[in-house]
């Protein structure tokens, strides 16, 4: 069924459309890998240029010999960044074994524009959203303003994408609550708000203490049973140096704990530069202790943020006990 059979505005009361069984979605992907490993996904940028983008595909590639159980592409808006994402998004779709899932954000676009996105998309053969809110472009903290023409909160998002057809939607989760929560009440009641709308799941904020994601799933099974039972996937991102704290951070919203951080800056001593295989290997640590927690309790999936490289979330990987495949010989 091509996006043009089912575009057009949603009627308000009107049923939204049933869930189509032949198409995969993330949560079909959730059960445990033949080997009894929990799944694992990864989460790609958007190409700034050529170079980039050659980047990003030998990552992919690396990946796909893994088996992730889906790969995510976040949204690059506005002008040639937003034609790349959308083209390169399609791409991994169509050109590769992965199971892609497309960002969708609302910050700076009308619903009209909205919906023109989704129709690329699903022209492109996806048919797996993850829909943002999304932040304002240059502040991530500045003041929301929502689009004259668009929506004020994801939840809407949600339901306009599931009212044009047969998609699968994800939506953000916030172990330590979204910034602009006024407390964690607030914010859980608006992660269900969300989930009610018709999403599937959540993919968390990146975090670097596991009980912050554990109090997150009692917090929404206290809210509402049925979607507590909804899948909860934590985001982590092994950090690989100094430099990647801060981009750790500003990702996360949050300071890497103090902890955490004595040992990184252990590592590194006087001179991070010079010590910076050190750092590196005790990043891989933390990452992989996060990991081993996180499987012992419970989480359906590990999703890990990788800035378009593979070694160091394969290195995690492979100490979690993943293996990869091995590279095919040419004939």
């Amino acid at each position: 069924m091509s996006f043009d059979n089912v575009r057009g505005r949603s009627t308000p009361g009107r049923p939204r459309p049933p869930q189509v069984s032949g198409t995969p979605s993330v949560v079909g992907r959730l059960g445990p890998r033949p080997d009894g490993s929990i799944p694992f996904s990864v989460e790609f940028n958007p190409p700034r240029d050529s170079a980039a983008e050659a980047r990003l595909w030998r990552a992919a590639r690396e990946f796909e010999r893994m088996h992730p159980a889906f790969v995510s592409m976040t949204y690059g808006a506005g002008g040639s960044t937003r034609d790349r994402t959308a083209r390169v998004t399609g791409e991994l779709a169509q050109e590769t074994t992965l199971l892609t899932v497309a960002h969708l954000t609302a910050v700076a676009h009308s619903v009209a524009e909205l919906r023109s996105i989704v129709g690329v998309y699903a022209d492109a053969g996806i048919r797996n959203l993850l829909v943002l809110r999304g932040d304002p472009p240059g502040d991530p903290l500045g003041e929301w303003q929502r689009h004259p023409e668009g929506v004020e909160y994801a939840e809407e998002l949600v339901r306009m994408v599931r009212d044009l057809g047969d998609f699968h939607v994800g939506v953000a989760s916030f172990p330590q609550g979204h910034h602009r929560s006024p407390d964690l009440d607030h914010d859980t009641r608006y992660l269900c708000a969300k989930l009610r709308a018709g999403a599937e799941y959540s993919i968390t904020q990146m975090f670097f203490d596991v009980d912050h994601y554990l109090r997150l799933r009692e917090r929404v099974s206290a809210c509402d049973p049925v979607q507590g039972d909804k899948p909860i996937i934590p985001e982590l991102m092994p950090i690989t140096s100094l430099r990647t704290v801060q981009r750790a951070e500003e990702l996360s919203g949050r300071p890497v704990p103090p902890a955490l951080m004595a040992r990184l800056e252990r590592a590194a001593g006087n001179d991070p530069e010079a010590n910076r295989d050190a750092v590196r290997e005790v990043g891989i640590e933390i990452a992989t202790e996060i990991g081993q927690r996180l499987i012992a309790e419970g989480a359906p999936c590990l999703h890990f943020i990788t800035l378009n490289f593979a070694k160091a979330t394969t290195e995690v990987l492979t100490n979690l006990g993943y293996t990869v495949a091995p590279t095919p010989v040419e004939a």
